[in-house]
C-alpha cells in the first residue's frame, strides 16, 4: 500500500511532493481531462490534414537505390500511400559524422509491417550520393529502403529533415503533407515515452520542478555519445546507435564541425 511518509524530510529535494495513492489519483484524474482534450484536438487537426489540397507531380522522376535508378512510383511498392523520411546528408563525412538527428529518427522504424498492412509503404530519401549512402546504410543496419534524391527537384527532392506523405492513383502521384522540426516527433517514439517519465527529455527548455537533473542541457544532448556511453558533442561523439554496429571503434574526429541544428 502506498503511504505518505511520517517524516517530511523523506521527500526528495527538487521533486514533486510525496503523497498517498488517493491524492495522487485525484491529481492524475485532473491531468487526464487535459490529456483527453489534447487528444481530441489532435484528432481535429488530423481531420484537417486529410483535407489539405494535393500537389500533382511526375511520378516517373528517377531516384537511385541499390538497383540503380528507379522511378519514384516504385517506392509505393504497389500500394496507394507512401511515407518518406528525408535524411540530411553531409558530403564526404565518415559514418560517425552523419546527421545525429536524422540518425536518431531513422532508427525508430525498423519494420514497416503495420504501415504496410494499412496499405502504406515507407522509405528513406537523402540528398547524399548513393556511393556514400549505401555503405552508411549497411553499417547502420537499417532495414527500410533508402534512395538517393540528389539533384532531384521538389517535392521528391528538396529540403531534407522532413517527414512527407504521398498518394498514388494509378500512374498519378500527389504530395499530400509534409512536416519538419518537432513535427517529425510523430516518427520518434522515444520522445513520447521520455515525455511521460519523471525527468522528461532532460533538456533545458522543458518546464520542470526546480532542481530536476540536466536543467542546463541543450536540446538533443543525448543523441550523441562517446565509447563509454556518455552523452557528448565532443570530438569522439557520434549518434548513439553507431556504437552497436560492427566495427564501430572510437573516432578522433566527427569529420565535420558543429551540431546539426
Amino acid at each position: 500500500m502506498a503511504t505518505t511518509p511520517d517524516d517530511p524530510t523523506s521527500t526528495l529535494p527538487g521533486h514533486p511532493p510525496v503523497v498517498d495513492l488517493d491524492t495522487w489519483q485525484a491529481a492524475r484524474d485532473e491531468l487526464l481531462v487535459r490529456e483527453k482534450a489534447h487528444t481530441h484536438e489532435g484528432d481535429a487537426i488530423a481531420a484537417a490534414r486529410r483535407r489539405l489540397p494535393m500537389v500533382e507531380f511526375d511520378g516517373k522522376v528517377e531516384v537511385v537505390g541499390p538497383d540503380g535508378p528507379v522511378p519514384f512510383l516504385d517506392l509505393f511498392q504497389g500500394r496507394d500511400e507512401l511515407v518518406v523520411y528525408k535524411h540530411m546528408w553531409w558530403d564526404g563525412a565518415p559514418h560517425q559524422g552523419q546527421c545525429e538527428g536524422c540518425t536518431y529518427a531513422a532508427w525508430h522504424l525498423k519494420d514497416a509491417v503495420y504501415l504496410n498492412a494499412r496499405g502504406v509503404s515507407f522509405a528513406v530519401l537523402t540528398a547524399g550520393r548513393w556511393e556514400e549512402v549505401a555503405p552508411f546504410v549497411a553499417f547502420m543496419g537499417y532495414t527500410q529502403p533508402w534512395y538517393s534524391v540528389r539533384d532531384v527537384e521538389p517535392p521528391v527532392g528538396g529540403d531534407m529533415g522532413t517527414l512527407t506523405c504521398f498518394l498514388r492513383d494509378g500512374e498519378r502521384v500527389f504530395l499530400t503533407y509534409s512536416t519538419t522540426g518537432r513535427g517529425n516527433e510523430a516518427f520518434m517514439g522515444s520522445f513520447a515515452l521520455l515525455d511521460m517519465t519523471p525527468y522528461g527529455r532532460g533538456e533545458a527548455w522543458e518546464d520542470k520542478p526546480e532542481g530536476y537533473p540536466a536543467e542546463e542541457r541543450g536540446a538533443c544532448w543525448y543523441w550523441r555519445a562517446d565509447a563509454d556511453g556518455t552523452p557528448t558533442w565532443g570530438p569522439t561523439g557520434r549518434p548513439v546507435p553507431q556504437w552497436t554496429r560492427p566495427g564501430a571503434t572510437p573516432a578522433d574526429t566527427l569529420g565535420r564541425q558543429g551540431q546539426h541544428h
